[in-house]
């Protein structure tokens, strides 16, 4: 599942960057968000919480924390141009019922594994869910009412 999981994820960055199709629709203008702004932060956080110094658990704490907030340039970007095409929405809508899912497995694993505790990853997975639940919100409005997904300004 993680080799598909890499693979399919190096598609999409092949093809929102070099396919000739798909790179014509990315708007440089509209999609100003910093990702220095998030990066730094996780960094930082992952020096100053996390369960260990060796490198690869610095990494992976890193790793924990900037999953958490990655979603916030495409959610931003998605309420700066109001035009949010059906497989972009229904893509982050996916991409947050993964994540709901992960909370449904760690609840399962709570109350079925002996000492099972994973505060670190809980508080960030929480977090990014929480980070859907506007999206998810006004999706589901859309959804209902059988209209094309905006997001409020």
């Amino acid at each position: 599942m993680k080799i598909i999981f890499l693979a399919t994820s190096a598609n999409i960055v092949y093809m929102m960057r070099l396919d000739k199709v798909v790179s014509q629709t990315y708007d440089r203008k509209q999609d100003s968000f910093r990702s220095a702004f998030l990066l730094g932060p996780a960094f930082l956080l992952a020096l100053l919480v996390h369960r260990s110094w060796a490198f690869t658990e610095l990494l992976w704490t890193f790793s924990i924390y900037l999953e958490a907030i990655a979603i916030l340039p495409q959610l931003v970007l998605m309420q700066r141009t109001q035009n949010i095409d059906n497989l972009t929405g229904n893509y982050v809508f996916l991409l947050g019922t993964y994540r709901g899912l992960y909370i449904l497995n760690w609840i399962y694993r709570y109350f079925t594994e002996p000492h099972y505790r994973q505060w670190l990853v809980w508080i960030s997975g929480l977090l990014q869910t929480a980070l859907y639940a506007d999206f998810f919100y006004y999706y589901a409005l859309c959804w209902k009412n059988n209209q094309k997904l905006q997001l409020p300004a």
